[in-house]
């Protein structure tokens, strides 16, 4: 058994064509492999409610003209396009993110947490959605399998909120400063969406080095 921590953002479209390709490379690993999704905000400081497009918030960021945003979008767009991924970089509202990952959380505590770590990557890249609406939300996780009701209720209270914030925490001890990031076994991690063939190198030392100490032991 592999076990791979993934540590992403809802906001981060490096993040959707990461999970993509180490999905791809699980699809072909004849091994089994346990996928455990973490929290990460690229920007918390963003006020609950607020809403900016996308290239007009990145144009602020990087005090960057908007054309010159949208040249850097084409690339995942293109990149996206040869995986199956559609990103809608004008429709793409940024909101913050902490809500989202508490769905997450919830999701994951009842076996869902890739399906639910999907469709929030796919409604927020390809569809516009709002990801810190309620209503957005608890229809996402209906369509996953969740009850929702259940969760806004429990968006209606800070459950899970510390268990975001301890992903956040180990994240920077684990030395992350950005996203996608990947753990292999506590033992070796890959950063960025790097190409499928890179994370089935990493399955298969993964696997090799539990062989390994199966046989030492």
């Amino acid at each position: 058994m592999v076990n791979v921590e993934v540590w992403s953002d809802v906001a981060c479209p490096w993040c959707y064509l990461g999970k993509h390709r180490l999905e791809k490379a699980i699809d072909a690993f004849d091994g089994e492999v346990t996928v455990t999704w973490k929290s990460f905000q690229l920007d918390p400081s963003i006020p609950h409610g607020e809403h900016t497009p996308h290239a007009e918030a990145l144009s602020k960021k990087f005090n960057a003209p908007v054309e010159q945003i949208a040249q850097m979008n084409q690339r995942l767009i293109d990149l996206g396009a040869e995986e199956g991924l559609e990103y809608n970089f004008d429709d793409y509202i940024q909101a913050n993110t902490r809500d989202a990952h508490r769905v997450l959380h919830m999701a994951q505590e009842r076996g869902l947490g890739g399906p639910m770590k999907d469709r929030l990557l796919k409604a927020q890249f390809t569809e516009g959605a709002i990801v810190d609406d309620l209503d957005v939300l608890s229809g996402l996780a209906e369509e996953v399998g969740l009850d929702g009701s259940a969760v806004r209720a429990m968006l209606a209270t800070d459950r899970y909120d510390d268990e975001v914030q301890a992903d956040i925490d180990e994240a920077a001890a684990l030395g992350a400063n950005g996203v996608p990031f990947f753990v292999f076994d506590r033992a070796f991690a890959v950063s960025g969406a790097q190409p499928v063939e890179l994370f089935a190198t990493a399955l298969e030392r993964s696997r090799e080095r539990a062989a390994t100490g199966a046989a030492q032991g």
